[in-house]
């Protein structure tokens, strides 16, 4: 690894936790190269909670979801 991202790593891992999390999801953030994706994605995830909270569709506990997919996929 280079000195200067070393140097960086360092630095970062100084910063309090809320921090580091932002700057992990600015740094994630920078990653994603297709807007066109992240529109649609945004647009699933706004559909999904209008259908939530206008009682369409009801949401499911991670564990119940786990517990299904188990089932149904044994292995």
């Amino acid at each position: 690894m280079p000195t200067t991202i070393k140097m960086l790593e360092v630095e970062v891992l100084r910063l309090p936790p809320v921090d580091r999390a932002r700057l992990l999801d600015r740094l994630i953030a920078s990653l994603d190269a297709d807007e066109e994706v992240e529109t649609a994605w945004d647009a699933v995830a706004d559909q999904r909670e209008l259908e939530i909270a206008s009682g369409a569709n009801q949401p499911v506990h991670l564990e119940a979801l786990l517990a299904s997919l188990e089932a149904r996929f044994p292995g």
